[in-house]
């Protein structure tokens, strides 16, 4: 019965969806109470280490380091990235996913005028990749080779929105100061040490080379939240990727799948906080930065992920077995979902709540190309018949790694 529960919450990102849901109603129905809330403190009133800091410096740090590791277990031999060669395709669509959103973020600047704005261009590139997941199952069936290639596609996406954090989102609370980096070098030098040593409890890691990390980047007034990035992927691993969601990965005794697989439903649980915290934006607060966000989502990342697959399909890196361009153009759309990271972003990009909560809008919004999906799938006929036609060109993924069946966490 636990199982089967904490299955329903990761497969379906409850916790997440509950908090948002819940966020929105609180900020509009009684917008005091819910920013008293977000500036409640256990250190007592007017400390900064409020609810907000604590779910987005602290917590956040974990959901990072989870996206880290499904990233570096991609690398491995039987993961999506490795060998380079049959990922190309879906690569060529993730930098158009990041280029295609920027480039109309900046279009829309220009032809609003407002460079109040300009700050936000890296919020539209983020795709919820546990939303889009569940999506892309119900509109393309459980085995469509367009799921594979959706997920791939997020998993490298996360991968550079990590980097566009890091580098063009300092802590805006603190002056960038370089030289504690160096802090996070040593961490970083630590970590490889206790990997060479043969260190097999991934705590360790956490509390000792994590911690100095975190506080290497807060110091830095780069965001904290990014502290186990450079860390995980020392965590010892088992040399083999199963598969992104693979099942297989609860038999595995590796630290870095004990690590994402201790860590994985108190992360999805604490979505909600996540949710809470960041998505109380009021129905008033659709201003010039909730359009950017909105166009540079559902066409930006459309368009750049179309348009790079099929001209990365055109010269020769073909896409998976059982995809076309309909249903590259149906899971690019699914792509445009951009939720978690987005509104993490939004919350990094911009210092004036007014804009800040306008980009967050667009995020929440861009949940509207759901219907759009589901429609299309139908029109277009794109979804597999049944898991156990024979025959079928799109019944196995093209992109699967690993045996198993696949379940989603909260990325």
């Amino acid at each position: 019965m636990a199982r089967s529960f904490r299955a329903v919450v990761q497969q379906y990102s409850l916790p997440l969806i509950a908090g948002v849901v819940a966020a929105v109603v609180w900020a509009n129905v009684a917008h005091d109470s819910y920013h008293e809330l977000l500036h409640w403190s256990p250190f007592g009133s007017g400390s900064q280490y409020s609810l907000h800091f604590l779910v987005n410096d602290v917590f956040m740090a974990l959901f990072f380091g989870i996206a880290a590791g499904e990233i570096t277990e991609s690398c491995l031999p039987g993961g999506d990235l490795n060998p380079p060669k049959k990922a190309i395709n879906p690569l060529l669509g993730t930098l158009g996913g990041v280029l295609g959103p920027v480039g109309v973020y900046f279009l829309w600047v220009g032809v609003t005028g407002d460079s109040s704005i300009r700050n936000g261009w890296g919020i539209p590139t983020a795709t919820d990749i546990a939303i889009a997941w569940l999506v892309a199952r119900i509109a393309f069936g459980a085995k469509h080779p367009a799921v594979s290639f959706l997920l791939l596609l997020a998993v490298a996406d996360d991968g550079i929105g990590l980097g566009i954090i890091a580098v063009f989102y300092p802590d805006p609370a603190h002056q960038v100061q370089p030289l504690y980096l160096l802090i996070v070098v040593g961490a970083m030098g630590v970590a490889y040490m206790m990997r060479r040593r043969m260190v097999r409890q991934f705590g360790w890691y956490v509390i000792g080379p994590g911690a100095a990390s975190w506080l290497g980047l807060y110091l830095t007034g780069v965001h904290p939240a990014l502290a186990l990035v450079p860390i995980v992927p020392m965590l010892p691993s088992a040399g083999f990727d199963y598969g992104l969601f693979n099942e297989a990965e609860r038999e595995m005794r590796d630290p870095l799948n004990q690590f994402e697989r201790f860590f994985r439903f108190p992360v999805d649980l604490g979505l909600f906080a996540f949710g809470i915290a960041n998505a109380g934006v009021a129905f008033t607060s659709i201003g010039n930065a909730t359009w950017g966000v909105l166009l540079g989502l559902v066409v930006g990342k459309t368009a750049g992920i179309f348009t790079f697959s099929m001209v990365g399909h055109a010269l020769g890196f073909k896409l998976p077995d059982g995809m076309n361009a309909k249903t590259l153009l149906l899971a690019a759309l699914t792509a445009a979902l951009g939720l978690t990271v987005a509104l993490f972003v939004a919350g990094v990009a911009f210092t004036d709540p007014t804009i800040q909560g306008a980009a967050k809008m667009g995020a929440l919004l861009s949940v509207g190309v759901v219907p759009l999906v589901l429609l299309g799938s139908r029109v277009l006929g794109v979804r597999r018949r049944t898991a156990g036609d024979r025959g079928d060109p799109e019944s196995e993924p093209a992109y699967a790694s690993g045996d198993g069946q696949r379940h989603v966490a909260s990325l």
